[in-house]
């Protein structure tokens, strides 16, 4: 079940749009992890394209809200990391 919420997570963090660059979150390669529990609370960790990001705090909300709002998450945790620092390169092809 676990694995299936994980992938329902992933779907629905496509519409996480990074408003700078008009791309979702996944297609940008800012998604590194989607853990979900058998209990139902998931847990991301996500980067943003730059350390100190003025955005940081809008995408961290934002990508909590659509997690949370998947049926069968019960508790969402957002961490973000800046290991590895994101790349251009990371960006998925269109």
């Amino acid at each position: 079940m676990s694995a299936h919420l994980e992938r329902l997570v992933g779907i629905a963090l496509r519409d996480v749009l990074d408003p700078e660059i008009g791309r979702s979150v996944v297609d940008l390669g800012l998604i590194y992890a989607i853990t979900a529990a058998p209990d139902g609370a998931v847990t991301i960790t996500m980067t943003t394209t730059t350390r100190g990001c003025p955005l940081a705090g809008f995408l961290k909300e934002a990508v909590a809200m659509a997690a949370g709002a998947v049926e069968g998450v019960v508790a969402v945790t957002v961490t973000l990391t800046y290991e590895p620092a994101w790349e251009p390169t990371m960006i998925a092809a269109e």
